[in-house]
């Protein structure tokens, strides 16, 4: 996948940035939303084979670039029935709350229902991470469930989740010029 909205671009992760990937999945402050406060762990050899393990259309690993130097990263993967899951970080905490993120998530949804025909977009997020869920609800996502107290991050503490899904109709496209 390739897109480009002025200055804010997505392309497919290789092997030569399982490096830079590495350092953020390892840096605790960038991971925390996810469970992670201590970091994955991961090496750049596992993150390189897990690239190399992607495929067009069904999964994969995207860097988000803001004036050609990667800030962040995408994913998407097909969990069956026409239906994509998808993820963002913006790893660069100088570019967080300017915008970008509704950019480049309109750039991957509007790819996965036009030129790889998903009918559903879901994803999750930190029941505390209100602010994605502002992003998320702007682009048309729907709120399906909140699941109080059910997962454990890294230290064991108790952590709730927003579970959103997002059909093609209710898609609302900030990577168009008059929409911005």
């Amino acid at each position: 996948m390739f897109g480009q909205f002025n200055n804010l671009t997505v392309r497919n992760a290789a092997a030569e940035d399982a490096d830079l990937l590495s350092a953020w999945w390892n840096d605790g402050k960038i991971m925390a939303h996810a469970g992670f406060p201590d970091g994955t762990g991961e090496t750049p050899l596992c993150i390189a084979r897990k690239i190399s393990e992607d495929v067009e259309g069904i999964c994969r690993r995207l860097i988000i670039e803001y004036d050609r130097i990667p800030i962040g990263e995408m994913s998407y993967f097909n969990v069956g029935n026409d239906t994509a899951e998808i993820g963002i970080k913006i790893c660069d905490f100088s570019k967080q709350g300017k915008g970008y993120g509704k950019i480049y998530l309109s750039m991957l949804i509007r790819c996965l229902f036009s030129k790889y025909g998903y009918k559903k977009i879901i994803l999750d997020t930190n029941l505390n991470n209100t602010r994605a869920q502002h992003v998320y609800e702007t682009l048309g996502f729907r709120k399906i469930r909140v699941k109080n107290n059910s997962w454990k991050n890294q230290f064991g503490e108790l952590q709730s989740s927003v579970d959103y899904e997002l059909v093609e109709e209710n898609f609302n496209d900030f990577s168009i010029i008059n929409k911005q």
